[in-house]
């Protein structure tokens, strides 16, 4: 288990049936046909019901020095980048600090405002730890997802702590946590549940 300054979080909003995503995802609706449209969804609108919650979200992200993230996260576009596509969070992303995209396709780094750069990485999950270790200096590394590149970190046991936003509705299809996951050892460590979410977190346990 690494120590808590250098460790591996994930933070992920999932449905009742594990779905961080419906089907039909889109420019207008990132999280699919039956998540919402845009941010305010029915997965992450908790997160806007009050601004102590926006707050409370935004401050989650001070410890972390490098995040990594699917493609699909980043954004819609497919195939060899064609488009100059710079996220879904306009010019100032909320990260602050280097963000490591997973894709196929080679592209040159993205700086934004607010000390966000965008790094595309072509040789894997592994490889995109590595950097993001290196980038964090020692902080925290936060994989933010989605749930596929989620599932590979897990896979692969380099994710030491799941902390999950749980919406009570079912989505019934998309991309779910856990698929292709061998079975964990997990340790509740924190939970709390409000009318609209429950939080949970987990340490994951690994043999010793």
């Amino acid at each position: 288990m690494a120590t808590p300054s250098g460790r591996v979080t994930c933070t992920l909003s999932i449905s009742v049936d594990g779905y961080s995503a419906g089907l039909g995802q889109s420019e207008q609706r990132p999280f699919g046909d039956d998540a919402g449209d845009g941010w305010g969804d029915r997965l992450h609108g908790w997160m806007f019901e009050t601004p102590e919650q926006r707050q409370a979200e935004l401050d989650r992200l001070t410890p972390v020095g490098a995040f990594i993230m699917g493609r699909n996260m980043f954004g819609p576009v497919r195939g060899a980048w064609d488009r100059q596509w710079n996220g879904w969070w306009g010019d100032d992303p909320p990260y602050h600090a280097p963000v490591f995209v997973l894709t196929h396709h080679p592209r040159a780094p993205q700086p934004m405002d607010g000390g966000t750069t965008f790094h595309f990485v072509t040789d894997g999950i592994e490889a995109a730890l590595r950097r993001a270790r290196k980038a964090a200096g020692g902080r925290e590394v936060a994989v933010q997802g989605g749930a596929t590149t989620v599932n590979q970190y897990l896979a692969a046991g380099l994710i030491d702590e799941l902390r999950l936003h749980i919406v009570p509705f079912t989505l019934g299809a998309g991309t779910r946590l856990f698929d292709g996951v061998p079975p964990l050892d997990l340790e509740q460590v924190e939970s709390r549940a409000t009318h609209s979410v429950t939080h949970v977190t987990y340490r994951v346990r690994r043999d010793a």
